[in-house]
């Protein structure tokens, strides 16, 4: 075999939604970033479409990007459903990050490949991250909210009128120990057909 089954278990086993508020101040450098979008890139795509879009955020990008998530949230929130910690939490993520990086989705223009077949693609790209992420030690933490993905933050990624945001993946350093994981037992969520 050419790659160790056990390492590729280890890794899928290692991976970790780690927020943004248990990162470190430590900078992810960029070729580390290249390196998890071109993994990204290597996700299944039906028909070649290929329709992930990233938009990285780094530096002041992320103080731009926390303005206007603080100003979708109270543009999308009705004032009796507004909540202070959810508009601070969505405000500080981006500063907390070394990195964001927003998700987009735009499809093939011929439209020959079907939206949600596409949308499961950009999935598929966001777990490659996230396994990339775990490689190099670094949590990620991707955030689909509705502030996060609406029209407004489609125009923000400056994604087409047919395209959709699909999110924020944040990345940083964690700051403390890696979390422990757990998952349910395989018989409670399998079933085997076999006649």
């Amino acid at each position: 075999m050419k790659f160790s089954i056990s390492e590729i278990t280890e890794l899928i086993r290692h991976r970790r939604s780690i927020t943004p508020k248990d990162f470190s101040d430590r900078i992810v450098q960029k070729d580390m970033v290249e390196r998890i979008l071109t993994n990204a890139t290597w996700a299944p795509t039906h028909g070649l479409t290929q329709p992930w879009r990233f938009t990285v955020y780094t530096g002041a990008g992320r103080e731009r990007l926390s303005q206007f998530l603080g100003e979708e949230y109270t543009r999308l929130t009705p004032p009796d459903k507004f909540l202070q910690r959810k508009y601070e939490n969505m405000t500080q993520r981006p500063l907390q990050s070394s990195v964001v990086i927003g998700i987009g989705m735009e499809r093939d223009p011929n439209g020959k490949i079907g939206e949600q077949d596409e949308v499961m693609a950009v999935a598929c790209a966001v777990q490659n991250m996230y396994l990339t992420c775990a490689a190099y030690g670094l949590g990620g933490f991707w955030a689909t909210g509705a502030a996060m993905t609406g029209d407004g933050m489609r125009r923000f990624l400056e994604l087409g009128d047919a395209g959709r945001a699909l999110g924020l993946f944040y990345i940083g350093y964690p700051s403390g120990a890696w979390p422990n994981g757990h998952r349910r037992p395989l018989e409670m969520v399998s079933r085997w057909v076999e006649a």
